[in-house]
């Protein structure tokens, strides 16, 4: 009987010591975004000889009221070296659960460290939804990236201007592509979308975004490649006219640029002009010819003070011969 009972005070030595020797994870939190619920707790500042391992339970409405409380291993967080655990597919409904974690070290394990207070998906938080507008002839492709599991999305659309009669489509977020279709040749739609759980909670709209309904029948590559095409012919267009004016002989340039003849008024007027003087421009090729005379005058030569005077320039290139308007110039 002494025999017997000591075995029992060495088995409970034994294994309150198996127990309590490691101390219990703290800070236990969930964080919940987008329907994915990440429980989390720091590091165990222990001493091990092995790795430190944790383990996770969950407790539900199901476990609580139809298993006598019965609380449920989650299956990817068992004795696992990591310090958070990924619950979301384990809260599968939207009731109250409590959740627990504990700490292993070879054959010691903590306390279990509770979740407090208990934990409900509607409680998540919603992020903004990624949102992509294409358009396609006359329709509109709405796409969306990574929604939340259980989620629908309200996307609104309008003609710009008209927001006053926008339509609102709704999406099952497994679908992630919404196709609206019928719209108006070359009218312009706005859209912005949101995230709606089945509890009624929201997330933020998404920036507006608008698109333009290009004419069905056209192939969608026709309005950018036409583009493209003609500012390449423009541009080979202006590069060949300047490389042959800059390379033109001048023999071959006469026959494009014939020289013009002068106007009746200034060929009756420069019958009685003096030549006054001729320069050569050197490196040009051209002579510049000044012409000086006096209105009603048959002489060039003496010009007294306060007379008007007629001055004309005559530049000739080697290509034609350009005569400039007629100058007044009064001497005092």
């Amino acid at each position: 009987m002494t025999v017997s009972l000591l075995q029992l005070i060495m088995t409970l030595l034994t294994f309150t010591n198996d127990v309590w020797t490691l101390p219990a994870p703290s800070s236990v939190i969930m964080e919940s975004v987008d329907m994915r619920h990440m429980l989390r707790w720091p590091p165990l500042q222990a001493t091990c000889n092995t790795t430190l391992l944790y383990s996770v339970q969950y407790q539900g409405e199901f476990e609580l009221e139809h298993q006598n409380g019965r609380w449920m291993e989650a299956p990817e967080c068992q004795r696992i070296t990591l310090s958070h655990c990924d619950l979301t597919s384990d809260l599968g409904s939207d009731s109250d659960y409590n959740i627990r974690v504990r700490a292993h070290c070879g054959s010691q394990r903590s306390a279990w460290t509770k979740l407090s207070p208990s934990f409900n998906r509607r409680q998540t938080k919603l992020s903004v939804p990624k949102m992509t507008v294409m358009s396609a002839g006359d329709a509109i492709q709405v796409s969306f990236e990574t929604l939340p599991q259980t989620s629908t999305v309200e996307v609104t659309i309008w003609k710009k201007g008209e927001k006053l009669q926008a339509v609102m489509h709704s999406m099952p977020a497994e679908e992630e592509v919404l196709h609206i279709a019928a719209l108006q040749e070359g009218a312009e739609y706005c859209i912005k979308a949101q995230t709606v759980l089945h509890s009624g909670f929201r997330s933020n709209s998404t920036d507006t975004q608008c698109v333009s309904i290009i004419d069905p029948d056209a192939p969608a590559w026709k309005t950018p490649t036409t583009l493209t095409v003609t500012v390449i012919i423009t541009a080979g267009l202006l590069f060949v006219l300047f490389w042959s004016i800059v390379h033109c002989h001048p023999e071959t340039c006469k026959t494009h640029f014939h020289k013009q003849p002068l106007p009746q008024s200034l060929v009756s007027a420069t019958s009685h002009l003096h030549r006054q003087n001729t320069c050569g421009v050197k490196g040009l090729n051209q002579e510049v010819t000044v012409y000086i005379s006096k209105p009603n005058s048959s002489s060039t030569l003496a010009h007294p003070a306060g007379d008007t005077l007629i001055i004309i320039v005559s530049i000739e290139l080697n290509l034609t011969k350009y005569l400039t308007p007629t100058v007044y110039h009064k001497y005092t």
